[in-house]
């Protein structure tokens, strides 16, 4: 590029006052679609060509792979040159490239073997049999993401305080151990990655003089996911004189639970000498409806930076509330309006529905695949393909047919019981010479006594628990077999154990098993088993199981509507989106009421939701939710409270919409009581005061007259039912 003002053509003012900045510390506050990934790229270029860096010089770090070979591929276009050895990488891959360059000053054998996270948990289920630590009091996933925690904090294991705490001091003593065997292996895990390369540069001070000198501008991309020590990383290697950029947005920092530390973003001002702040806020991706919502939204959060997106474009159709009757409703209303949305011209492709929680995409998958609408799950597997429920359904196909030796595999030692791999291995020789399932080489060795020890009664428990869960949920209805299984096998506490969302998660979707089993008995096309069938209801769940987890997700090129979390949505864009399940409890999720801060992370997780959306967004809510098999009250979340009703139009009956919408808007029920001549009239959903209780919302009621009775719903309280005479309820 021979014209340096050709950098800045068809930029804002903003925009261009971020690239052209001279060189110094400069935060770029880009909120969503203002054209962040453009910014830091011309960023780069103007640093070439008008400040005259090489690109050598330059130190570019992004935080996933794709977002780097973004960078790079932008950049070869741009410039018109090849920057195969520039230094632009994830965090972990600049590591892993200052590692092996200096392997010996790492204390690291020359060929030293990186380890995934499937790995590593496979290594500490090893050091906990080696050491017989007792796996159910410590889970080797709770161990491996206490390790892995540590090292985020960029603690080694002498550095951890027990406090005298016997269980802490036990984990700090299995992370020692850890420590020691990936030493002697020559392994190096991810979180090893960046403290080992922390520790490269502070205890080699020549070498990190070198790189100082080296990099003459570092360039850091999402810095709001920075944890504590990609922050310390980036302290050390600029040496706070080192001009840095950093680009990233206070509002969209969603990922608190795996670590990342939205106050990094807050303190880069003030630790970071001379640093100018740039705020891109002209937005090009949504109508000014969905942005002015949006900001109205994260306005309720506080210690924001302070961004206000804008559009040049147009107002834009208002943002529809749709108010199912339950969750099924919910799902046709999405996927009928996709369909409509399909008849007047839209691809597929250009439509995602969003949800909080994995477990809520059953539903929504059972509806596309009975109306026959291509559907991908963008970033994770559908509903019967994800691990736990695979587990869950093994067990259950155990109790119909012993010899499902697939089945048995699969859950002879989840949750971990002392069954390990050679054990296993003598059963499959046992069973393919005597020509038996496995079920029976089970037996038969344990009848002989060709199975000893540790190993025998760990198999005979197998057995035992196998026959019990038979025995204990016979006579039982679908739903409470499944709840049984998944409670009494384990598997509930097993995936629990898995700390933050990732095992949360996992509960949610075994959770969500027991649902769709409640759902399925009371379909139109589930025939009731006749007396002595038990076994009926089991085997067709389990058959429509199968099938709903057959080859129903449409192909890589297909035109096909995009399912995905929220989390997963996060640098994407669609013309129309969905987001689902807007309810207290499921979003904001009941998780976030118990930790400091993560109710203002939630608000944000719904900000990017909103931002997603290009041209139409619908939020949609139930009355009524299955949860573990249960239809529960849900009330619509507080952040539908926190929208502008001028933005909004809420959706009813098939095809009428109602304006204006408020946030105590009964649903498509309008079910009211009357108390009478001296007591207020009530309506579903209404928000009304208790003297004692406070706020709630009326979920239920009955009888009229002073005697009536209401279900409120207290924030904080909990569920209550009041006479309506007596309970002094004030409406809101």
């Amino acid at each position: 590029m021979d014209d340096v003002t050709a950098i800045l053509d068809h930029m804002n003012p903003a925009q261009r006052e971020a690239v052209s900045a001279p060189q110094g510390n400069m935060l770029v506050l880009a909120g969503a679609g203002s054209g962040k990934t453009r910014v830091l790229v011309h960023r780069i270029a103007w640093l070439m060509q008008a400040e005259g860096l090489s690109p050598y010089a330059l130190l570019a770090v992004t935080f996933t792979n794709k977002a780097a070979r973004e960078m790079r591929t932008r950049l070869e276009a741009l410039l018109g040159i090849s920057l195969r050895n520039v230094w632009v990488g994830t965090f972990h891959s600049i590591a892993h490239r200052l590692l092996r360059t200096h392997w010996q000053d790492a204390r690291l054998p020359q060929h030293f073997q990186i380890i995934d996270s499937d790995d590593q948990l496979r290594l500490v289920k090893r050091l906990l049999k080696d050491h017989r630590v007792d796996d159910e009091r410590f889970p080797p996933r709770q161990v491996q993401s206490f390790i892995s925690g540590c090292k985020e904090e960029g603690l080694r294991p002498h550095q951890v305080d027990a406090h005298g705490d016997a269980y802490m001091a036990q984990m700090v003593e299995l992370y020692e151990r850890y420590q020691l065997t990936c030493e002697r292996g020559g392994l190096v895990d991810f979180g090893e990655l960046l403290l080992r390369s922390l520790e490269l540069l502070r205890d080699n001070p020549a070498l990190l003089a070198h790189y100082r000198e080296r990099f003459g501008h570092v360039l850091v991309d999402e810095f709001q996911d920075t944890n504590t020590l990609q922050y310390a990383w980036l302290k050390l290697l600029s040496g706070m004189s080192t001009p840095m950029t950093v680009v990233g947005d206070d509002d969209q920092s969603i990922y608190g639970w795996r670590g990342a530390r939205i106050e990094n973003i807050r303190r880069f001002e003030q630790e970071f000498p001379g640093t100018k702040t740039v705020r891109l806020e002209q937005n090009y991706r949504s109508t000014s409806a969905i942005l002015d919502a949006a900001n109205a939204l994260i306005s309720h959060n506080s210690e924001r930076m302070g961004k206000e997106l804008w559009t040049a474009g147009d107002r834009g159709e208002p943002i529809s509330v749709y108010a199912g009757f339950n969750d099924l409703d919910e799902a046709r209303f999405i996927v009928d309006t996709l369909r409509e949305k399909v008849d007047e011209g839209v691809n597929r492709r250009e439509m995602a529905i969003l949800y909080r929680s994995n477990a809520q995409s059953r539903v929504l998958e059972e509806t596309l695949i009975r109306q026959g609408v291509p559907y991908r799950i963008y970033g994770g597997q559908r509903f019967y393909e994800r691990l736990e429920i695979k587990n869950a359904l093994a067990y259950l196909r155990l109790l119909l047919n012993r010899d499902d030796d697939a089945s048995l595999e699969r859950v002879i030692n989840v949750p971990a019981r002392g069954i390990g791999t050679r054990t296993v291995e003598v059963l499959r020789t046992r069973a393919r010479q005597t020509e038996v399932s496995l079920w029976q080489a089970l037996h038969d060795a344990l009848l002989d006594a060709s199975l000893k020890g540790r190993a025998a009664t760990a198999v005979r428990a197998f057995s035992e628990l196998i026959e019990r869960l038979d025995n204990d949920t016979a006579g039982l209805a679908l739903h409470e077999i499944i709840d049984h299984v998944i409670t009494t096998s384990g598997l509930i506490e097993h995936h629990r154990s898995e700390k933050g969302e990732k095992g949360q998660a996992r509960v949610e979707n075994l959770e969500e098993l027991v649902t769709a089993a409640k759902a399925f008995t009371q379909g139109e096309s589930f025939e009731p088993p006749e007396a002595g069938e038990g076994g009926a209801a089991l085997e067709a769940f389990l058959s429509e199981a199968a099938l709903n987890a057959g080859d129903h997700e449409a192909d890589e090129f297909e035109d096909c509507v995009q399912l995905m979390t929220l989390h997963s949505a996060k640098g994407l864009e669609f013309p129309v989106v969905f987001i689902a399940g807007v309810e207290e409890g499921l979003f904001p999720h009941k998780m976030s009421m118990e930790e400091p801060g993560r109710l203002e992370e939630e608000r944000r997780l719904c900000y990017v939701g909103l931002t997603r959306a290009m041209r139409k967004l619908y939020l949609t809510h139930a009355e009524l939710r299955r949860l573990h098999g249960k239809e529960t009250f849900q009330r619509p979340s507080r952040f539908l409270r926190e929208l502008p009703e001028e933005y909004l139009e809420e959706v009813r009956l098939r095809g009428q919409i109602s304006r204006p919408v408020t946030a105590s808007r009964p649903g498509p029920r309008q079910e009211s009581v009357d108390g009478g001549a001296d007591l207020p009239s009530l309506s579903l959903g209404q928000r009304v005061s208790h003297p004692v209780f406070g706020e709630g919302v009326i979920l239920n009621a009955e009888g009229e007259g002073e005697r009536a009775r209401v279900q409120v719903s207290f924030e904080g309280e909990g569920d209550k039912w009041l006479v309506l005479g007596f309970a002094k309820l004030t409406p809101l």
